[in-house]
């Protein structure tokens, strides 16, 4: 086996024994699915103080999928982190942001007719990054903190394999690296704080190709022979993603250099949008036949649209693009004393084309997170512990 590939046999043993036809197909075609699984364990001692025990299948830094939407997840936290260095200008989280354009494929934000009082933040970009996973919420995230200073941070914290590289609209490498002027107004539009436009002149390492797939329509909806080339895109590698949200949902459980600087306002915004449901909005108001409870609530629930129990809170960021899903979530269940962390990521593209809009999200993917997560929660429900969990901490009022 490649000793790159992480697989314990207990976990892999658990799956199995458990699964169903369909669950032991993917199982048995790790290759053709792609797909990397993390089931993190938390016990408590006496204190409450927790500690985590980390279980792989097929899990593989050096494999790419495409993270999508979970590069959000950061970007959040880090857009919280940079806030807390302006605020001798009077600036925070609620603070209206106004996002300038100044540079070829820019477009400026003024208002937000979703917001409560007409105008966005960096609050409310959070609040539509998790509750339906917003891309232009991430967009403006993207270039408030700059490309530069996004991948900087994270490789001094130790993510030296993530890269972000790119906004989610359609714009050339050069574009990306040029973000918008912002400006922080206050209640009467008077300027607090005023940023600049930034280009980022920051080296990625692009020495490695990664092709996917066996053909896949370009920009002009032109078929091409070939595979997709990812060597440029986004990469955040699935151990990455499931160790930051741990350092965000249990900061002393990581070491210094790997928690971001927040407050505990911030920690309580993150968790009360985290776990918030579409539903439980009124600013933005979603409509719940399209954005349903489990719209980006993969484990568990996705398959199946089903409804989450009030006593089942889901902390995670899904992504979905190019036939590639992606789960990390925190669980947990405030009846049965039960916490547990699980990040997944899968390849469903029987047709090996990409941008065709063809992926078998539905048939097998979805049900591969639902069933996976059922499994682990079945689990769960019987291991037993030593100390049940306080999870007083992560029962914050979701609702408006």
């Amino acid at each position: 086996m490649n000793a790159q590939i992480k697989t314990d046999a207990w976990l892999s043993e658990l799956l199995y024994s458990n699964a169903s036809a369909p669950l032991l197909h993917i199982l048995n075609n790790p290759d053709s699915f792609q797909y990397q699984l993390i089931y993190t364990q938390i016990d408590r001692n006496s204190n409450n103080t927790p500690s985590f025990k980390h279980y792989y299948c097929h899990v593989d830094k050096n494999r790419y999928f495409n993270p999508a939407s979970t590069v959000k997840m950061p970007l959040a936290f880090l857009a919280l982190e940079k806030l807390n260095t302006l605020s001798k200008a009077g600036v925070n989280k609620y603070t209206p942001m106004l996002t300038d354009s100044a540079y070829s494929g820019q477009t400026a934000v003024l208002t937000d007719s979703t917001a409560e009082h007409g105008l966005p933040s960096i609050a409310h970009y959070i609040k539509k990054i998790f509750l339906v996973s917003d891309n232009d919420a991430y967009n403006r995230l993207y270039e408030f903190i700059g490309q530069k200073t996004i991948n900087e941070r994270l490789w001094q914290m130790g993510y030296t394999d993530f890269r972000i590289t790119r906004r989610f609209v359609r714009a050339t490498e050069e574009e990306n690296r040029h973000t918008n002027p912002v400006r922080f107004v206050d209640g009467a539009g008077e300027p607090l704080y005023t940023q600049p436009a930034a280009y980022s002149n920051i080296a990625f390492d692009f020495s490695k190709k990664i092709l996917v797939g066996r053909a896949h329509y370009n920009r002009d909806d032109l078929l091409v022979h070939e595979p997709m080339d990812f060597t440029t895109h986004n990469n955040a590698p699935l151990e990455d993603l499931q160790q930051i949200l741990q350092s965000v949902l249990f900061p002393a459980s990581v070491n210094a250099r790997q928690r971001f600087n927040l407050t505990p306002g911030d920690y309580r915004l993150l968790y009360r949008y985290m776990s918030m449901l579409p539903a439980e909005s009124k600013y933005p108001e979603y409509d719940t036949a399209t954005y349903f409870d489990s719209y980006t609530k993969f484990f568990l629930f996705r398959s199946g649209r089903t409804k989450i129990p009030s006593y089942i809170k889901v902390f995670n960021k899904t992504g979905w693009s190019y036939g590639f899903l992606t789960d990390i979530a925190y669980i947990a269940d405030f009846k049965n004393k039960v916490e547990f962390m699980l990040s997944g990521t899968i390849y469903v593209n029987r047709d090996g084309i990409l941008n065709d809009d063809t992926y078998e999200y539905e048939e097998l993917g979805y049900p591969f997170f639902k069933e996976v997560g059922d499994i682990i929660y079945r689990y769960e429900l019987e291991r037993k512990r030593n100390f049940a969990p306080d999870l007083k901490n992560f029962n914050i009022e979701s609702g408006e």
